[in-house]
């Protein structure tokens, strides 16, 4: 198999990383967090201009119709300088949300517009009593007229105090754990009684917490066929935050080896240390191995296969938390005191591996999946 990049996925990876280089210093970001949304708003105007907003999105929609991979290269630059703005939720799991499960009206409705920067989207699913399990959901939608009526809670939705459409799952039939039983829809995010209360997550980036008290949402898809497309969105999500991990550890891997050359102790720097060079190297084999689960994960998204699928998802997902907990381990320890600072970037980077890892299913919860599947 060639995993060369084309000569388009060249460009648009040196583009995206000009961008940022000239935009997202460590400085720049903690500013970025400052405003009134946590991120750069002026970014995004940019993202768009650049066409990265309507990349997975079909040509028919005002998007480029790139595909995983591409979101692969976007999110590996996006992890390597701890990007802020809502890529992942409105254009990996918003946007496919609407990709598969839309009708031709509300696609050409709403991916132009998310295309162009104009409409941001977030996937509301979790709640809080689901923990990694996609099919714990309480929230209920009930027919009313010619609508439908949704009343309950989510619980850690990425980017969902900025929002301006929210794709919420609700049970329309069936029992608390039941995969039948489950629509989406979508809500406006000023609906009346829906309540959101926006907080920044421990590694910078934000999520929200959301009520929903009588809202009237529109139909996603089929009725009581919704658990299908919650499934394929997540997993979009994983492989594209693996990909974003991956650039996490390359930036701590490149941030450790300058530091090894330049911190000196008792005369000379502490790289010139064997058990120092074993380390970076052990660093440097986990982060390989990590690259070659994430090209998994993104080959695997359009996979039509949904056991093939959600089995090579598990496995990448395994793979890469494991990688990710190695190398941000390692380059805080090489790092000494300094590596905890808030001052200091390479802090940020090993949370934001770790919240990966905690998202949809941590590293335990995917091997236990693995093994109930060869039992």
């Amino acid at each position: 198999m060639d995993f060369e990049l084309s000569e388009d996925q060249r460009l648009l990876k040196d583009s995206i990383s000009r961008l940022l280089s000239d935009n997202y210093g460590f400085a720049a970001r903690r500013g970025y967090m400052a405003e009134p949304q946590g991120w750069s708003a002026k970014l995004w105007e940019q993202y768009a201009e650049l066409g990265l907003l309507g990349l997975p999105i079909d040509e028919r929609y005002g998007g480029f119709g790139g595909g995983p991979e591409d979101v692969m290269l976007v999110m590996e630059e996006l992890g390597r300088v701890l990007a802020l703005e809502p890529f992942l939720a409105s254009i990996v799991l918003g946007a496919t949300a609407i990709k598969l499960g839309g009708s031709e009206a509300q696609k050409s409705a709403i991916l132009p517009a998310v295309a162009a920067g104009q409409t941001k989207l977030a996937f509301a699913h979790g709640e809080q009593q689901s923990r990694h399990d996609m099919s714990d959901v309480l929230t209920t939608a009930k027919k009313e007229g010619a609508g439908w009526v949704l009343n309950g809670g989510k619980s850690l939705v990425l980017h969902g105090d900025c929002a301006d459409k929210l794709i919420v799952s609700a049970r329309t039939s069936g029992g608390r754990h039941d995969t039948a039983g489950l629509t989406l829809f979508i809500v406006d995010g000023n609906a009346a009684g829906l309540a959101r209360r926006g907080y920044a997550m421990r590694d910078g980036t934000r999520a929200a917490e959301i009520s929903l008290t009588n809202v009237k949402g529109e139909l996603l898809g089929a009725v009581d066929g919704g658990f299908a497309v919650i499934e394929r969105v997540i997993q979009a999500g994983i492989a594209a935050m693996a990909a974003e991990a991956l650039g996490c550890m390359e930036a701590m891997h490149a941030m450790t080896l300058d530091y090894l050359k330049t911190r000196k102790q008792f005369g000379r720097s502490i790289g010139e240390n064997q058990v120092m060079q074993h380390k970076s190297a052990d660093m440097l084999i986990a982060m390989e191995q990590g690259r070659s689960m994430t090209m998994l994960a993104a080959m695997m998204v359009d996979e039509e296969d949904a056991e093939e699928r959600a089995h090579n998802i598990s496995m990448a997902k395994v793979g890469v938390g494991q990688a990710g907990r190695h190398v941000s381990q390692s380059a805080v320890q090489m790092h000494g005191g300094i590596g905890m600072t808030e001052e200091y970037a390479v802090g940020h980077y090993f949370r934001r591996v770790m919240t990966f890892e905690h998202l949809w299913g941590d590293t335990s919860w995917h091997l236990t999946a693995l093994a109930d599947k060869v039992a």
